[in-house]
């Protein structure tokens, strides 16, 4: 499917690896010019690099720290010097420490509001004019988790915060139409770097006997495997696309039907 986005400008931020990475990819290979950013200037010249690998377009990397405004800014910044405006932003930050509510202290909750709302916030508010001014429709398209949908053990801060990124979706969605539309992905498990990691350390644990059966534990949906992805990074493309015109203010849970919520 042509996705008709050949030429147009996305911002991608924490995309030096994982579903940041991905939707990097897949906005790339289907012809836009892409900035990814990360903190790891090493990390990220080579996602560049992999980035660069199936696209069609440009790619140019931009370090930066999604808690810090100054280099939101620069981000944004960078996005208009090199392509001229920003028809598309995709919002991804890293997960926040999991742990229960008693063990989470107060500069937790405020680090995780800062990376994850924060963060939005400031990158909507700075690429807004931007967005807007095009010929066709801006996207926004921001990237959470399922445990907006339903609440994960162990994982308060991201059941919590994370909801605030919805919050602020659906308003944008309102506010900034008909010019910008704004939808939301809630991924589950998929096989990046950060699950590998986990899934690892289980095994040096001793609570699993390989790597396969760790990750079958990630694996417990109907479809009976993990996610790739690019699986996201698709979905990701597509919102951003004028093949989904008529989509504004929806979050779509891409997790292979695990979470039990209705809606």
């Amino acid at each position: 499917m042509d996705l008709e986005i050949d030429g147009d400008a996305a911002l991608v931020t924490a995309s030096s690896s994982g579903l940041g990475k991905a939707s990097a990819k897949a906005l790339a290979r289907d012809g836009a010019d892409v900035v990814i950013n990360g903190r790891d200037e090493e990390r990220l010249e080579a996602a560049r690099e992999e980035v660069e690998s199936v696209a069609t377009g440009d790619v140019v990397a931009q370090p930066g720290d999604l808690t810090n405004g100054d280099d939101i800014e620069a981000l944004v910044e960078t996005t208009v010097d090199e392509f001229g405006t920003i028809d598309h932003l995709v919002t991804s930050a890293g997960g926040p420490p999991s742990g229960p509510f008693l063990e989470t202290d107060d500069e937790d909750w405020q680090d995780a509001y800062d990376l994850l709302v924060m963060s939005v916030v400031r990158l909507a508010r700075e690429a807004q004019p931007h967005l807007a001014e095009g010929p066709e429709t801006g996207t926004v398209v921001n990237i959470t988790s399922r445990s907006v949908k339903e609440a994960i053990d162990g994982l308060v801060l991201s059941n919590s915060v994370r909801m605030g990124v919805i919050g602020l979706e659906k308003t944008l969605s309102k506010e900034f139409a008909p010019e910008v539309r704004a939808n939301a992905v809630l991924p589950g498990p998929h096989e990046t770097a950060r699950i590998q990691d986990l899934v690892d350390a289980a095994v040096d644990r001793g609570e699993y006997d390989s790597y396969e059966e760790g990750l079958a534990d990630w694996a417990a949906n109907p479809l009976e495997r993990i996610g790739d992805p690019m699986e996201l990074g698709n979905t990701v493309a597509f919102l951003s696309s004028p093949k989904s015109g008529y989509v504004n203010g929806t979050a779509v849970t891409v997790d292979g039907g695990s979470t039990g919520a209705n809606l």
